[in-house]
């Protein structure tokens, strides 16, 4: 492993950014999903609560189908050289396999492991060096939603890799953000060659809300809640001050998400850049919510946006499912 890592960091993460974007979070009363990774310590819980509940770590049959979308999707690549673009790298695993397929195909790789978080994108590091030794890695810190110039950021920061062909990955990241901010980002990002691996959280089953409602207990438990009251007790709230509640609701695009809100059963009043924050008993603050999809309606989504799916693999289970995309 590196002693060392040099980590690329975009502008949208500067402490100033990040402070603008936090007190906009305490005036509308919703956390962004990016300040739920910022620590050391939220991403460990994060990695935490992933090894614990996700199926993808918990489900042989649905690590499998990560492991047949890598290798289907590095069959499709006949250059020399492919640059691995993980958007929301996370801990890297699954990045990690789709690496070590490329290579299997002799296919000379790079990678840029993106995320909110120094800890992520190191991590991720870490598990891509020890799954390609001597890997060409650049760690690129950025807010998606935020960026200013995407394509620039990303290309500038996989500059010294191997550009013949560039395979963005985007999993586990579509449930937690709104399909008309993020997808057409995504789409303007992709150029006519690239490719996209993406993966979205499926509700089980015929019934939409009774799959939904199944899943529940995989966000309603005590590791989540602990992560997602972090952000809340840095910034100065105490655990008496009210608790998390976990629900179903309907959202735009016929979808339903998983949300958590964290209700006041006393007032708190807060001070944070010494800007005043008062949250009244009875009031909420919005801390998470994840889109629970159907393979309809991810079709019907990815194809209004300018997607064509090249091939697509969903677990015996059906509560994942991975697609592999291009642009129309």
């Amino acid at each position: 492993m590196p002693i060392s890592a040099t980590v690329a960091i975009d502008a949208s993460q500067f402490p100033e950014n990040v402070q603008r974007d936090l007190l906009d979070s305490l005036r509308t009363r919703h956390i962004q999903p990016k300040f739920l990774y910022d620590s050391y310590k939220q991403a460990r819980q994060w990695l935490a609560i992933h090894e614990a509940y996700s199926p993808a770590r918990r489900d042989p049959e649905c690590l499998a189908i990560y492991d047949q979308a890598c290798v289907a999707t590095a069959g499709l690549v006949y250059a020399c050289g492919a640059s691995v673009v993980g958007l929301g790298c996370g801990g890297g695993q699954k990045d990690a396999a789709l690496l070590r397929a490329l290579v299997e195909r002799d296919v000379v790789v790079s990678y840029v492991p993106c995320d909110v978080s120094v800890a992520l994108v190191l991590a991720a590091q870490q598990a891509a060096v020890a799954a390609v030794p001597g890997l060409c890695v650049n760690p690129l810190v950025l807010d998606l939603a935020r960026c200013g110039d995407l394509a620039h950021t990303i290309g500038h920061a996989g500059k010294a890799g191997i550009p013949n062909r560039r395979i963005f990955t985007f999993f586990g990241m579509l449930p937690n953000f709104e399909s008309q901010v993020i997808l057409p980002r995504l789409a303007e990002l992709l150029r006519k060659d690239d490719l996209l691996l993406l993966s979205a959280n499926l509700a089980p089953g015929p019934d939409y809300a009774a799959g939904v409602q199944c899943v529940l207990s995989g966000y309603d438990n005590p590791l989540t809640r602990e992560w997602l009251l972090t952000v809340l007790l840095d910034l100065g709230i105490d655990l008496g001050d009210g608790d998390i509640r976990f629900s179903i609701e309907d959202a735009p695009d016929g979808l339903k998400r998983i949300v958590a809100d964290f209700h006041f059963a006393r007032s708190r009043e807060l001070v944070v850049s010494n800007e005043r924050f008062v949250f009244k008993a009875g009031e909420t603050i919005r801390l998470f919510y994840s889109y629970r999809h159907t393979v309809p309606l991810a079709h019907s989504l990815l194809a209004s946006h300018g997607f064509a799916i090249l091939g697509e693999w969903v677990a015996a289970s059906g509560e994942e499912g991975v697609f592999l995309c291009r642009r129309q």
